[in-house]
């Protein structure tokens, strides 16, 4: 048992430092970043390409960006800084993930303490940890912060899916731990 314990560990351990150091290694190039000068730009989104129709004044060509003004005296409206398709970190679907991943710990907290008192033993930590209550809550802390600190990551390296993902699937694991927690038979 302590040999699985310890090669789970391992493993663990291992796949967070590979994704530590592979995160930034494999981050996406920014639009115009481009390392072989004969590949072409990447496409405007479709608010930018409408400006490049318009032939640019001479005058206007040393000023640095300033917005037009309209016909009527008003300012010309901006084009949104955010590129359709991306989101902000702390948009809603990320507020409830995240708010599920910490449901998820805090569920699977309270399914180790009542195995625990059931005098089932802890498949993955060890008794004591788990019988150290403040310990093992800020163990559970600790993974939902590593859960919000690995989207974000992904996010801003540009694989929002894999964002969404790590926090659906680690919200999932967390529940179904606890499920698992309280099916258990107690000794008794």
């Amino acid at each position: 048992m302590d040999f699985m314990r310890k090669g789970f560990l391992t493993a663990i351990a291992a796949m967070l430092l590979s994704l530590a150091l592979a995160s930034p290694a494999f981050a996406q190039q920014q639009p115009g970043e481009s390392q072989e000068p004969n590949v072409p730009d990447a496409p405007k989104p479709a608010a930018t390409a409408n400006l490049r129709d318009k032939p640019e004044k001479p005058e206007k060509a040393d000023k640095p960006d300033e917005p037009e003004p309209k016909a009527n005296g008003g300012i010309a409206p901006t084009v949104n800084p955010i590129a359709p398709g991306v989101h902000r970190f702390w948009d809603r679907e990320n507020d409830l993930l995240f708010a599920a991943v910490g449901a998820g710990r805090a569920l699977d907290y309270a399914s180790t303490l009542n195995l625990r008192h059931r005098g089932i033993n802890e498949a993955f930590l060890t008794n004591s940890i788990v019988d150290n209550h403040p310990l093992f809550a800020a163990i559970e802390i600790g993974a939902t912060a590593a859960s919000v600190g690995v989207s974000y990551i992904f996010h801003r390296t540009g694989h929002h899916r894999l964002e969404r993902w790590t926090s659906a699937i680690h919200a999932g694991i967390a529940v179904g731990g606890a499920i698992r927690n309280y099916n258990l038979k107690s000794p008794n």
